[in-house]
């Protein structure tokens, strides 16, 4: 494992907001992908009194090579889960949530029916919050995807995770096109969705790579891009190729506005969730 550089160094958790999340979450039985994922910026996220809920449990059914989230056989689903993250959320006084979740391949619909009820319940407790979904491709089904878009959240995200010369050795069980076929058809279905997508940079891709990455992301008519630092997580995971400073992340900020996106973060710790409701102050 390498020794991070300087502009890596992240603050540890601690504080009265970063306590009373992990005691909610813990009492509520939840998951957040901000813990499962050993995201760099839980600090800060949950110091500030924010998180990216987990649902469908925390076993995935695949197994990325740059992923911390637990693969295998998953637990049989939570019925009470939507109304348990709802009220979460409402105990929290959460303005902005983020909803997402692990793979799902052993349920027909890739459980689009949790993301839909947990949408509802959210907005039936919470009148006031808006909602941004980060979605699975459910293996390119169709009904799965308009099940999301009839719970109407505010903004949908999917992302494409690494450049498409990378899917078969990174994300062998993705894929590049289905990944990009989702998001074209969300804005088929209803141009009026907000869609969001992001790519890790560090894992070997080429300049040229991330540049048509983000032309094939503005030609499925993405809205907002995250851009972030791969980190290995632990020594059985892909290996980084590269570090970008933050000057080369800003470089790649600018090209992706001129592109056309309407909102980029991009940063060495920028993480697909991070500052998520800055996109609805637009």
């Amino acid at each position: 494992m390498r020794r991070h550089p300087n502009w890596l160094k992240i603050k540890i958790g601690g504080g009265e907001s970063y306590v009373r999340m992990k005691s909610l979450l813990r009492n509520g039985k939840l998951h957040t992908i901000c813990e499962e994922a050993k995201c760099p910026n839980i600090a800060e996220c949950f110091g500030s009194g924010t998180a990216v809920f987990l649902i469908l449990g925390d076993i995935c059914t695949r197994n990325c090579r740059y992923c911390y989230v637990k693969h295998g056989k998953p637990t049989p689903l939570n019925l009470d889960e939507p109304g348990d993250v709802a009220e979460s959320v409402k105990k929290l006084g959460l303005k902005y949530a983020v909803i997402t979740s692990v793979t799902r391949d052993d349920l027909d619909d890739g459980g689009a029916n949790v993301f839909y009820e947990t949408i509802r319940e959210i907005k039936k407790l919470n009148k006031n919050c808006n909602i941004e979904v980060l979605i699975p491709d459910f293996k390119g089904k169709i009904e799965s995807l308009k099940k999301i878009i009839d719970a109407n959240p505010d903004v949908i995200n999917h992302n494409i995770e690494v450049v498409k010369e990378l899917f078969q050795e990174i994300r062998p069980q993705g894929n590049y096109e289905i990944s990009l076929r989702i998001l074209k058809d969300i804005k088929k279905i209803n141009k009026d969705v907000k869609t969001k997508s992001g790519f890790m940079v560090g894992l070997g891709e080429s300049k040229e790579q991330i540049l048509n990455t983000m032309k094939d992301l503005r030609r499925a008519n993405v809205d907002f891009l995250t851009i972030g630092q791969y980190l290995q997580p632990s020594r059985n995971h892909v290996v980084i190729s590269k570090y970008y400073t933050p000057e080369e992340f800003d470089q790649l900020k600018k090209i992706a506005l001129d592109l056309g996106f309407k909102h980029v973060e991009s940063g060495p710790l920028v993480r697909s969730s991070y500052h998520a409701e800055k996109v609805l102050c637009l």
